[in-house]
């Protein structure tokens, strides 16, 4: 369940609002193209600006549109006690996992962070992700600290950064990180653009945001690396480099996946929440070429 593409789609608003309608049509869109799983609320999905409520609103709405595709959802939040009650209400949606990444506002240490997967582990009975995201969460998790929480029961999975791009290096990496966990914990790669170079270095997942608007598009890569055929699956990722270097150029993923959604009508205009303002108009012409120039209109 913890191996293959996990796709990551957008949570969609529409005038300050969670649009329903957008969200299920995601859900349904990976579902329908067979994704391994769906990981609702992560980063790709706005967890950080959702309420309590939306955010669960969001769970019920992904399991009840995701057929048999596994769905996770995010539980980040800065207090533990709002980390516990999002696992609670993943638990009632139905979820099958639960991807928790230590939110800061002020720094963490690595006992606090330990600490807080102690505190899902024992409190949660689903499969908990964790979710190393030092761009956002400004945390980074050193490899010590990747073997004690994954010692702890329910730990199912580590998203882990884009590996480096030399192979040698990205299998060193990976060898280093599984040496320190136990068997039964998946290691997966995230950082669309090293994708590949992970999944060719022992990575069991792809955690992948383009895989949340463009799912055929990441089946297929993600299909060719684990089956052997790196070599196809590397530059089918090259020629994709366009897009890799749109993420760059715009400060992140989220504002061109956002766009990308937006300009197939997968999402109404400014579907980010605010104050995220997205891509300019001249930015979004921008997108729109290297979209039409890779062929990535459905």
């Amino acid at each position: 369940m913890f191996t293959g593409l996990s796709a990551f789609p957008l949570t969609p608003l529409a005038n300050d609002a969670v649009d329903e309608t957008a969200f299920v049509r995601l859900i349904e869109r990976l579902a329908e193209a067979k994704v391994g799983s769906i990981t609702a609320l992560g980063s790709t999905g706005s967890y950080a600006y959702l309420s309590s409520e939306e955010r669960s609103r969001v769970a019920r709405l992904a399991v009840e549109h995701a057929g048999e595709t596994p769905v996770f959802i995010g539980i980040g939040a800065l207090r533990t006690s709002h980390v516990l009650a999002n696992a609670e209400n993943a638990e009632q949606a139905g979820a099958s996992g639960v991807l928790l990444a230590p939110m800061t506002y002020q720094p963490l240490t690595d006992d606090d962070v330990f600490e807080l997967f102690r505190t899902v582990s024992v409190n949660s009975s689903l499969p908990v992700i964790v979710y190393d995201n030092p761009g956002t969460t400004h945390f980074t998790f050193t490899t010590e600290l990747y073997g004690r929480i994954a010692e702890l029961p329910g730990i199912a999975s580590i998203k882990i950064p884009g590996v480096p791009a030399d192979p040698e290096q990205a299998q060193a990496r990976v060898q280093v990180i599984r040496a320190a966990v136990p068997a039964h914990v998946t290691i997966g790669v995230s950082g669309d653009a090293k994708a590949v170079a992970g999944l060719a270095a022992g990575c069991d997942a792809w955690y992948s945001v383009i895989g949340g608007t463009l799912p055929a598009l990441a089946m297929r890569i993600t299909r060719a690396a684990l089956e052997g055929r790196v070599s196809e699956a590397m530059a089918e990722s090259e020629r994709l480099a366009p897009l890799w270097q749109l993420f760059v150029e715009f400060g992140g993923s989220i504002r061109v996946v956002a766009a990308i959604a937006e300009q197939l009508g997968l999402a109404s205009k400014s579907s980010l929440p605010l104050p995220l303002q997205g891509l300019t108009e001249n930015q979004r012409a921008h997108v729109g070429r290297i979209v039409d120039e890779l062929g990535l209109n459905p």
